[in-house]
């Protein structure tokens, strides 16, 4: 018996020192490995093996449901609701599947795999932070082969760094190739593999399913991922692996018109489960470098000197402070000078500062709101209506009663080239932070009365709204995740968000105009295409550090008592 120990114990020091040599070989200075502590009853390989059919969206996945894609989903976790991205390019997309974080972090949109140089990693440094792929930090922490097979040149000159990367031209070359792969190489433990047909498909006759092309591409892409399915159960040692097969997309549809795509993370101990949002989530808008905007109005939401408008948002101060704008279309404002209008904090309540003076208006005013920074959710308001020349009304509201009303006919033309922005705007200089969590910000090119705010004030479905037909940007602030916010307004343009931003689930905690979910003690699953890099890390048991700088969410660690027991 302690003979026995004793070679044990030599061969686990000598495996060791083969371990530190082969790490030592790496290019990246990175810290110690740390590996998850796991209690497991099995001794299986961890692997993981991803499939991508490009193009493809989770409606029309759910309305073809082709054989061996609908097979997978028995034992799977899978959601058919993959959020969008701010830019969906095929580079960006796919950046976001490897690297683990979004486009505002990584920046990568041209489809030779390029930074957008002028964009910073959101921040207003214009600083520019490279992100590792996945396969990197599998090859440093593991030893296994890597291999991804595309037909796509640009993924694949990006993707240098796999041990295994054939050169190849179409589907059938990838289905091909694959299953080569797979029959071959026993130290396999990670691999891409990335069909590009059901996109190119859409591309004449629509992203639908009643297009015969885009649905005829998916069936036989469908057969191909059976064929690898196939070949996957086969291999020589596969008693003693432990596959994880994530089935997904790029991006559903076209890269300028891209709509939700699916996920599918299937293993053999897995009960079906659609992954979901539940409960209000909502972003936190917290110092001064988190921001939402709309890249270009067009004009849309510029007030100018007679148009009368409306602007009603539902906020959650989480402090007092003094000073900094936290909702604005409007410049910075310095002493007097400024255009446009912006609400700010001032201590415990908001106030409002409006001014035209670029446009050879009057200098900045600004009126009280009321009091609203007390930690619960409020909804404000300001209107904004039109008289005649000499009278131009600007009103206050919180919580549906009027505050302050005023003339302001004397700013002039309050239009100004700034974005519509939620966040930090600078008043009077002063740079400090803010704190607070925002939603259901309404636009509307009218000067709402005073009874229909207060009757409206926490409506829960803006589509019943009165002057629904009036509305020009409707932004709930509830997707979850991603750096979007969707204008769900019958006309007008989403937000990009900028910045550290994070997305918050309040659980029950919600504003007027949102409906409890009493789902909400359950956690909140967001799924977008950066959270399969973390969960590729998460399988292959290696320890996500924050040095790595990812942002998903690595979900399937909720699932654990049905597999590491199996």
């Amino acid at each position: 018996m302690n003979k026995n120990i004793k070679k044990y114990n030599i061969l686990f020091v000598a495996g060791a020192f083969l371990l530190l040599g082969f790490m030592g070989c790496k290019k990246y200075a990175n810290p110690a490995p740390v590996y998850e502590e796991l209690v497991r009853t099995t001794t299986l390989q961890r692997k993981v093996l991803v499939i991508s059919i490009d193009g493809l969206t989770g409606a029309e996945l759910q309305t073809v449901a082709p054989t061996n894609i609908s097979a997978l989903q028995k034992s799977s976790k899978y959601s058919y609701n993959v959020l969008t991205s701010s830019v969906a390019t095929d580079a960006a997309a796919w950046a976001s599947i490897l690297t683990g974080v979004g486009y505002n972090k990584h920046l990568i949109s041209q489809n030779t795999f390029d930074k957008d140089l002028s964009a910073g990693n959101g921040d207003f440094e214009g600083s520019i932070t490279s992100y590792r792929n996945v396969f990197d930090y599998i090859t440093q922490f593991k030893n296994v082969k890597t291999a991804l097979v595309t037909p796509w040149d640009p993924l694949r000159n990006y993707m240098k760094n796999t041990d295994f990367s054939p050169i190849v031209s179409t589907d059938l070359a990838v289905k091909d190739s694959t299953v080569n792969i797979l029959n071959t190489q026993n130290l396999l433990g990670a691999m891409i593999v990335n069909f590009r047909d059901v996109e190119a498909a859409g591309v004449n006759g629509g992203y639908l399913s009643t297009n015969s092309n885009y649905k005829d591409a998916i069936v036989k892409t469908d057969a191909y991922v059976g064929n690898i399915l196939t070949a996957l159960k086969a291999r020589k040692n596969y008693a003693n692996e432990d596959w994880l097969v994530i089935v997904t997309t790029n991006h559903g549809g076209s890269s300028v018109d891209p709509k939700n795509g699916f996920f599918i993370a299937a293993h053999p101990a897995f009960k079906e489960k659609e992954l979901k949002k539940t409960g209000f989530n909502t972003v936190l808008f917290k110092g001064t470098d988190v921001i939402a905007e709309v890249p270009n109005d067009n004009g849309l939401y510029n007030s100018g000197s007679t148009q009368d408008f409306t602007v009603q948002m539902q906020v959650k101060f989480n402090g007092q402070t003094s000073y900094p704008g936290f909702l604005s279309k409007s410049t910075d404002v310095l002493g007097t000078t400024g255009t446009g209008w912006v609400l700010r904090q001032g201590g415990n309540s908001y106030l409002c500062v409006v001014g035209g003076s670029a446009n050879g208006g009057g200098a900045t005013s600004e009126f009280t709101g009321g009091t609203a920074a007390d930690g619960s959710w409020h909804t404000i308001a300001i209107t904004v209506k039109y008289v005649n020349t000499s009278t131009r009304t600007l009103t206050t509201f919180l919580d549906g009663v009027a505050v302050t009303s005023t003339n302001i006919s004397s700013k002039g033309n309050l239009s100004t080239q700034e974005k519509l922005t939620i966040g930090y705007r600078s008043v009077y200089g002063v740079n400090t932070a803010l704190n607070f969590q925002a939603a259901d910000l309404c636009y509307f090119n009218v000067a709402l009365d005073a009874a229909t705010l207060v009757a409206n004030k926490g409506l829960k479905d803006m589509r019943q709204h009165p002057n629904y037909v009036n509305l020009t940007g409707y932004w709930p602030i509830d997707e979850g995740g991603e750096g979007i916010l969707t204008n769900k307004a019958p006309g007008g343009y989403n937000m990009v968000l900028k910045g550290s931003y994070k997305w918050i689930a309040m659980g029950t905690d919600v504003p007027a105009s949102v409906v409890a979910d009493p789902n909400a003690k359950d956690k909140s699953i967001i799924v977008a295409n950066y959270s399969i890099g973390a969960n590729i890390l998460y399988w292959m048991n290696i320890k996500n550090l924050a040095s790595f700088g990812i942002d998903g969410d690595p979900f399937l660690n909720q699932f654990e008592s049905e597999f590491l027991l199996n």
